[in-house]
């Protein structure tokens, strides 16, 4: 009998081990598995949406809601008749006639979208292109929320292309201006209304700063973005991903009037000092030295060389403030008021923001020579209203 069960110490045995491995496959950590069915390494789980460096999450719907609202579709309406019947029936004497039985002509209201622009004030005032209400007999705003208004216009500036033009409509969006800070690389967002098809956020990167000397505008410090901007985009918003403005959207660059990649914003520091001087003096006013200039050129020889800097006098006019300090047809220009010159738009940019009466010191290259100018800078006059004769420079 003692032999019979001797084999049974053996069966706990294994029955116990059975037991501990059967309980470690239980309790072990089972491998995640991902939305789409996919099981992941437990040792080292990647997260399941992607994130930056830091460890924020790529996600702009927070920029998007902070920003978009303040973004409204700027359009224009026209009657327009929904089914042709003669003229003369419409006509009181003609209907008086026959007891104003006959049918009308159905007019209905004709919706032609223009653009956008960025609600850039509690009060109502708004930020646009001036090329999208410049042709406008009527210019009606319509809200992220559903409401429109008829907005009167305050002030352009066609040398920067922005409008200021406000509406009567209480608990408004804002979008805040960001002035400084933003880098090539960072993740910028537009916002507008292309083709007409509705309020869109298209995503991109700041390709370059400081863009200038594009023929675009008169004064140009563009923000070079990827991020689609197509024909209705122009005034609407181009935000940083915390839903701050960053620029105004302005155009694009394209043989075939899609977007090819490359748009361009007027920077936030310039759309609020045009928006402050329009609501402080109803127009922007700047500063001139009565010049045309030319950028510096390179021959094929020196190609390789360095950059130079400066820009050249192309014309002076006549009586004006550079006429009268000195500077002749041919100088070129090296600095002002001891800040080297690299560009056409650089100099231009810098003389504009001078307010008219103050004195610049211009260093100009004058043959072998280099000498110093004081100038006084009068206001610049509009285009149009600027008839002067300017001195031109000598073909070569």
């Amino acid at each position: 009998m003692r032999r019979s069960f001797a084999w049974l110490p053996w069966v706990l045995l294994i029955l116990v081990i059975l037991s501990f491995i059967a309980w470690q496959k239980i309790h072990q950590p089972k491998a995640p598995i991902a939305a789409d069915g996919v099981k992941m390494p437990a040792e080292k789980v990647e997260p399941l949406v992607n994130t930056s460096r830091s460890g924020g999450v790529v996600s702009y719907s927070a920029a998007v809601k902070v920003a978009a609202p303040a973004v409204v579709n700027i359009f224009t309406t026209q009657k327009v008749n929904n089914r042709t019947i003669n003229p003369l029936l419409n006509d009181p004497a003609f209907r008086e006639f026959f007891g104003d039985q006959l049918p009308r002509q159905n007019e209905n209201e004709k919706e032609n979208s223009l653009g956008s622009g960025v609600i850039v004030r509690p009060d109502g005032y708004i930020l646009t292109n001036n090329h999208v209400i410049a042709q406008a007999d009527q210019i009606v705003v319509g809200l992220q929320d559903g409401r429109r208004a008829v907005a009167k216009v305050i002030g352009t500036d066609p040398d920067t292309d922005l409008a200021v033009i406000k509406i009567e409509l209480d608990k408004l969006p804002v979008l805040p201006f960001k002035l400084s800070g933003n880098e090539v690389g960072d993740v910028v967002l537009a916002i507008g209304n292309p083709f007409g098809v509705g309020q869109t956020v298209t995503q991109g990167i700041i390709s370059a700063l400081g863009r200038s000397d594009l023929g675009i505008n008169t004064y140009e410090d563009f923000i070079q973005t990827d991020a689609a901007i197509n024909p209705g985009n122009s005034g609407g918003a181009l935000i940083d991903v915390a839903g701050n403005l960053i620029g105004v959207n302005t155009a694009i660059f394209s043989q075939s009037g899609g977007n090819l990649g490359i748009g361009f914003a007027i920077p936030a520091k310039v759309c609020e000092q045009v928006l402050n001087a329009i609501l402080k003096d109803g127009r922007v006013i700047r500063g001139q030295l009565g010049i045309q200039l030319s950028a510096t050129t390179q021959t094929d020889e020196d190609v390789l060389a360095p950059r130079q800097t400066g820009v050249v006098v192309a014309g002076i006019l006549k009586g004006g403030p550079a006429d009268q300090g000195g500077i002749k047809v041919g100088d070129k220009i090296l600095k002002v008021n001891n800040e080297a010159v690299d560009s056409v738009s650089h100099l231009m940019n810098y003389v504009a923001l001078q307010a008219p009466g103050s004195v610049v010191k211009i260093q100009v290259q004058r043959g072998d020579q280099t000498l110093q100018a004081d100038v006084k800078v009068t206001e610049r006059k509009a285009p149009s209203n600027n008839n002067a004769q300017y001195i031109p420079l000598p073909h070569r």
